[in-house]
């Protein structure tokens, strides 16, 4: 292998190692940020889908390929830290409507209020150029994760997709 062909191998895996090590800061950083508001991140999730309209349980432990016990665990130490009240729907007695309390607003406010601080601090001192590379660049990543990610997931053989078909 020529100096030219190793050195892209080269770059590529140095490119991984670096997106993981992002990814890794993000999610010690993102831990940290729920900690200090007396949470998990995993709380913080669910006080996030909360925190908007019509949140249901169930929907979010399915997009978020999660167990609807695991999902009932979390609302269940929310209620219990008194950040989040539910009642009975007004629309369908069978559901529950998730409001948070006003310690569950400061809470998230003090959340907010974090990111936003750390936004100004980390991100406001790149060039424009510099984000409007790095969006462009992570956009191409994701697309091509993606469609790999699709690819792998597809029926290995037209007669196989058929079989599933006709098998219900």
């Amino acid at each position: 292998m020529s100096l030219t062909q190793q050195l892209p191998q080269t770059l590529i895996h140095e490119a991984i190692l670096s997106l993981q090590e992002l990814a890794e800061v993000f999610q010690r950083r993102r831990e940290t940020l729920a900690r200090e508001a007396g949470l998990t991140v995993e709380q913080w999730r669910v006080l996030e889908e909360i925190e908007g309209e019509g949140f249901m349980p169930s929907l979010f432990a399915r997009e978020r390929r999660r167990s609807k016990a695991s999902v009932s665990k979390i609302i269940r130490q929310l209620l219990d830290k008194g950040i989040v009240k539910a009642s009975v729907s007004t629309v369908d007695r069978r559901q529950r409507t998730y409001r948070l309390t006003a310690k569950g607003r400061a809470a998230m406010e003090r959340l907010h209020e974090a990111r936003k601080r750390a936004i100004r601090e980390v991100w406001s001192s790149f060039a424009p150029e510099e984000l409007a590379s790095f969006i462009d660049f992570s956009r191409q990543l994701c697309e091509r994760l993606d469609a790999l990610t699709a690819s792998s997931c597809a029926p290995k053989s037209p007669k196989r997709n058929e079989r599933k078909q006709h098998n219900g």
